[in-house]
């Protein structure tokens, strides 16, 4: 059967306090998104990195949903300042160094190719104070890297921040012009 993806996805809004509201719909959401590759440890840890992101105060997360059905979300956080992921790649740092780490970012199959993980990206980010945006991408994935450029970031380096991990693409985009 033919899934078609409703002209409106609704997006919801949630904070640390809503974690233990959203938990499952989160590891709902990656077990769809992530399905053929449950047997990488690195994946099956995610409810560990739902929590750890989830016990920042300032955590933020933007759920779509299709009717009742979760189809994707975003989420992230403000870095710790003095901490931010793109430090090592940025010399000398921007006047305002005050960045929101992005940490997931992530569409059930059966909604990918509609657009929904900029809508989602954007609803995130639109909302936040602070100068620069900064995410992950899998090296392996140079079209995930390319469809990030195309939403003004820009790679600044590498990193791999667990020894199972795969080796990321640190990039970076200014939410708000330096004043």
């Amino acid at each position: 059967m033919e899934h078609h993806v409703t002209a409106t996805i609704e997006l919801r809004r949630y904070t640390h306090d809503d974690l233990d509201e959203i938990r499952d719909v989160l590891l709902e959401v990656h077990a769809d998104a992530y399905a053929a590759q449950m047997d990488d440890p690195f994946n099956q840890r995610f409810p560990w990195f739902v929590n750890h992101w989830g016990e920042n105060p300032g955590f933020s997360c933007v759920v779509g949903y299709d009717g009742s059905e979760p189809v994707g979300f975003a989420y992230g956080a403000p870095a710790a300042d003095g901490r931010e992921w793109w430090r090592e790649h940025l010399i000398p740092a921007p006047f305002d160094p005050s960045t929101f780490a992005v940490s997931e970012l992530m569409v059930r199959v059966k909604w990918r190719k509609h657009g929904l993980s900029e809508q989602l990206h954007e609803a995130l980010l639109n909302a936040r104070n602070e100068a620069l945006a900064v995410l992950l991408v899998d090296t392996a994935h140079p079209k995930v890297q390319a469809l990030y450029e195309s939403w003004k970031y820009r790679k600044v380096g590498e990193r791999q921040p667990f020894p199972d991990s795969p080796r990321f693409a640190v990039m970076v985009r200014e939410l708000k012009a330096a004043t």
